[in-house]
């Protein structure tokens, strides 16, 4: 009898060291070294112009170093060898979201942040240390904006690659799993958009201009129109613009939509893109221009270097132009805790799930051939 105190508290222990669950933030990462472009553009080339583009994959490798040298010439001639800051800015918000989360949930919850393009966290690397560290649950929280076949899209089609090879062929290590989309039309996020663009406004602006001459270009990530029927987040991304629009829009009339297109030759793009967005604004009267990137979570070169150039052709065209170029959300603490928040129901239902168990080598044991 004098045993069983112990060995209740051992079970007990033991199952909460299983009932835990891998929060698995996802972002596209980039390149901090130049060495690395080349490589960088021939995965993001395989992974997305497939989706959109008919070009044959031998033409990738050839076609990736040409880019990596006019990224070369960009970043590093043009921008005195701008390292961009995506990957620390989302390390914040990985640590951000965790530390929430955890005041909630305790340590049964760990967030592991994976990039589409960059070792050592490619998604096939981290799934195999949350594998290691014992984690049987997995919730896919790629942290974009818009769900589309080029940002969600691309997170899952590593992830199941990377599940794939990490299955032994029998029971699959994970035996439950959430995904999380995107937040386009979660009102938080929109009321926190427009409230940013108001604080600037005032801050800034509001004391020289009338209301009606401050324009605010509202950027999304661009979309090619035609993505042989893979959701190309067009749609959302014309929702959420719609949104941020209506909460800013009787306050500030001159709102424009602006795509922060990749100009790829061929492919059809969302327009207006941003420039033409703000010399539409300033036709109509703007003097002060506002560009607000609400497409993006977290600052990346778009939306540092395209739209820097973009503002220095306008300000080159017109003197006495006010613009501001703003942040994107990235680890603002309001942001941290909501989208802590969105993961909460879905951690809930993980740990609170039955654990099933898959085995991959019954999938194929069900083609039905009919002669």
């Amino acid at each position: 009898m004098v045993s069983t105190p112990e060995k209740v508290e051992y079970t007990s222990s033991h199952l909460q060291g299983q009932n835990r669950v891998a929060v698995l933030l996802m972002g596209y990462g980039e390149v901090e070294s130049y060495e690395d472009f080349a490589n960088y553009n021939e995965q993001a080339l395989n992974l997305l112009t497939a989706k959109f583009a008919p070009v044959p994959t031998w033409i990738y490798p050839p076609l990736a170093k040409m880019l990596a040298l006019f990224d070369l010439h960009e970043w590093g001639h043009t921008h005195d060898n701008f390292i961009s800051p995506h990957n620390a800015i989302f390390e914040k918000q990985r640590a951000g979201i965790e530390q929430q989360l955890q005041e909630k949930w305790g340590d049964k919850i760990q967030v592991f942040k994976a990039f589409n393009f960059c070792a050592p966290h490619l998604p096939n690397q981290v799934l195999a240390e949350i594998h290691n560290q014992g984690f049987d649950k997995l919730l896919i929280y790629p942290l974009l904006v818009v769900d589309s076949i080029f940002t969600s899209g691309i997170a899952l089609e590593q992830v199941n690659n990377a599940l794939s090879e990490t299955s032994n062929g029998n029971e699959h290590w994970v035996k439950a799993q959430r995904y999380i989309p995107s937040f386009y039309n979660e009102p938080k996020y929109v009321k926190l958009m427009a409230r940013l663009v108001e604080e600037k406004i005032s801050a800034e602006l509001a004391n020289a201009y009338l209301p009606s001459e401050i324009g605010i270009v509202l950027m999304n990530h661009g979309c090619p129109h035609k993505a042989k029927g893979f959701t190309s987040g067009i749609t959302e991304s014309q929702i959420l613009y719609d949104l941020v629009r209506e909460e800013l829009i009787n306050r500030y009339p001159l709102i424009s939509v602006g795509w922060l297109n990749h100009d790829t030759p061929l492919i059809e793009w969302t327009q207006p893109n941003a420039e033409q967005a703000a010399k539409n604004l300033i036709q109509i009267g703007a003097k002060a221009l506002v560009f607000m990137p609400i497409g993006f979570a977290t600052e990346n070169h778009e939306t540092l270097l395209d739209v820097h150039h973009i503002i220095h052709n306008l300000e080159k065209k017109h003197k006495n132009l006010n613009c501001i170029q703003m942040a994107c959300v990235n680890d603002h603490h309001e942001f941290m805790i909501m989208a802590a928040e969105w993961a909460n129901s879905h951690i809930q239902d993980l740990l609170s799930a039955e654990a099933a168990t898959v085995n991959p080598s019954q999938a194929v044991a069900h083609h039905h051939h009919h002669h």
